[in-house]
């Protein structure tokens, strides 16, 4: 187990700076441009295929890294170049999160290399798990997946809805219910192949942000695929099954579903985003405060604007430690005890969004513009308190850990 600590090692920071390069030299200039197109920045995709970015080796580089510093790190330096494109860049590793959670080793073999394809057919994933009428609700979920024992297929039907690179992947893991009864200890995953008669792109959404990521429905019409794209095998969700069943008659423990083993190992990383993006509107504010000349004095000069920007300095910096801390945690094995995950996520997408809006506050009439970034940043940034559970589900999680209660 590797001790927690506040510095990166030489190797750490060698691949920060490589990061931080790329961040800037390809995907910062580019950002503007894919906002306004409001499309999927496949040039930029493939140069992070090129230089070994997006690529199941990097991923997994960072993913096992026993500090456990790796993937908040990256993650942390590609927003920072832009969250649209970034999240385009990272999408795919909620889907393969999630079939590193609940999958056997052969299907984490055989469809995470799918997920992201080469430098020269580059492809992508989407885990699909909300539905038009159920967002952090996962209980409600409406999608099923029924067995056809006779033919070891399963067939699901529903919708699912928020789906980054809902539509366009190549692999969608898809969040069913297969036991109706048992709530959301009912749940499993599926692997749905791009192609597969009855699976289809719905609406395209229209967003405030992060618009150079892909979102759409996902429409699932009897979707027929074989027993074996079934993460973790049938075996294993019988048994899972029947437990949960044997504690709802004792009223025993909660078990885990498949959504929400998926959420709990990412929340961090979505911390880590929020983070990045918080960052780079604070750079631009305090280069801005240091130039820009009201009165015959650049404006940092004042108090007003220069204790704004202490302030911003130190939520990112305190949100930054508390990422870290449960991303260590995590790596670890160490639980959370009071929910440091959701609490990494909640304190970092709030400061993300309190950050850019007073970026955009230094920089004036200019912040409000499409002329400097920061007006993007801020727009960017509100997914953060909504996406992979609001801020509401962060504290609700938090006040259940520490006070043992089923707090509603």
């Amino acid at each position: 187990m590797a001790e927690f600590t506040m510095e990166l090692n030489d190797e750490q920071k060698e691949v920060r700076d490589w990061l931080h390069g790329f961040a800037a030299d390809v995907i910062r200039p580019a950002a503007a441009e894919w906002d306004e197109r409001e499309e999927t920045p496949w040039p930029v995709i493939q140069e992070a295929a090129k230089v070994g970015i997006y690529s199941l080796d990097f991923y997994a580089q960072q993913y096992f890294d026993p500090t456990g510093l790796g993937i908040p790190m990256a993650m942390e330096e590609l927003f920072w170049g832009d969250a649209g494109i970034a999240l385009s860049i990272v999408g795919t590793g909620l889907a393969a999160v999630g079939v590193l959670a609940n999958g056997t080793e052969e299907q984490i073999g055989t469809w995470i290399p799918q997920m992201y394809g080469d430098a020269s057919d580059v492809k992508v994933a989407a885990f699909c798990s909300s539905e038009p009428d159920a967002g952090s609700d996962v209980a409600s979920l409406r999608t099923r997946a029924v067995y056809d024992e006779a033919k070891d297929e399963w067939v699901i039907n529903g919708t699912k809805t928020w789906a980054t690179n809902g539509g366009i992947a190549n692999v969608h893991v898809v969040v069913a219910v297969v036991d109706p009864e048992l709530g959301s200890k009912g749940h499993a995953s599926f692997i749905v192949p791009a192609g597969t008669p009855g699976l289809a792109q719905g609406q395209k959404f229209k967003k405030h942000g992060i618009r150079a990521s892909h979102t759409a429905e996902v429409v699932l019409d009897n979707v027929r695929v074989p027993g074996s794209c079934l993460l973790g095998g049938k075996e294993k969700l019988d048994e899972r099954l029947a437990r949960a069943r044997e504690r709802a008659k004792a009223g025993g423990e909660r078990v885990k579903n498949a959504a929400m083993a998926t959420f709990e190992a990412s929340r961090p990383a979505v911390g880590a985003m929020a983070v990045g993006t918080a960052r780079a509107a604070y750079e631009v504010a305090l280069d801005y405060a240091k130039t820009r000349e009201q009165f015959g004095r650049p404006i940092i000069d004042n108090q007003g604007v220069a204790f704004q920007l202490a302030d911003m300095r130190t939520q990112i910096d305190a949100a930054r430690l508390l990422v870290w801390r449960a991303s260590w945690m995590a790596v670890s094995g160490k639980p959370f005890t009071a929910a440091e995950g959701s609490m990494s996520k909640l304190y970092a997408s709030e400061t993300a969004k309190k950050v850019t809006g007073q970026a955009i506050q230094i920089l004036g009439g200019n912040g409000y513009t499409r002329e400097y970034p920061v007006e993007r940043m801020h727009r960017d940034a509100a997914i953060y308190t909504i996406f992979e559970g609001t801020s509401e589900i962060q504290r609700l999680v938090i006040a259940r850990t520490l006070s043992g209660m089923p707090i509603r």
